[in-house]
């Protein structure tokens, strides 16, 4: 895998989420900035939670049509790899041996099975590192500019 950053549904909702403005930019700044290097990574189930919150959880919903029109774009452009058999059991490991929620233990399997240094997300602590995957909250700093 060649991507540099698995992206966390939070991070996709925002670009698309009215409500906080100020995220809303910075996310789509990251987004941007991911794509022209090519250095995001999307996985199957961040896309299927995306769909889920941007039809279902925002103040202003995207269409069923809109949100789909969306996944089909993702898709097109980002590198994606799939939820596999070993990530679910290494998140249910991980799960227990970090007390992670299991979903984002399944972020964190997937980056990690997957050789992607880094989690783009709000979810986890800023800078942590589990297992050589470390996490960075793009909203505290420019994931561009840290080393």
């Amino acid at each position: 895998m060649s991507g540099d950053f698995l992206v966390d549904t939070n991070i996709l909702v925002h670009a698309y989420d009215r409500s906080e403005p100020t995220k809303q930019i910075q996310a789509r700044n990251v987004l941007d900035g991911l794509a022209t290097r090519s250095m995001g990574v999307l996985s199957t189930q961040i896309l299927a939670e995306f769909y889920t919150v941007v039809t279902r959880k925002l103040a202003k919903p995207l269409t069923p049509q809109e949100a789909y029109r969306e996944l089909e774009l993702l898709l097109r452009g980002w590198q994606t790899v799939d939820i596999t058999r070993r990530i679910v059991l290494e998140a249910a490991a991980g799960a227990a041996r970090y007390q992670l929620p299991f979903w984002d233990a399944q972020i964190w399997a997937t980056a990690k099975s997957n050789g992607i240094p880094s989690v783009l997300s709000e979810d986890f602590q800023h800078r942590r590192t589990i297992e050589g995957v470390e996490f960075f909250n793009p909203f505290e700093a420019d994931p561009f500019q840290e080393g």
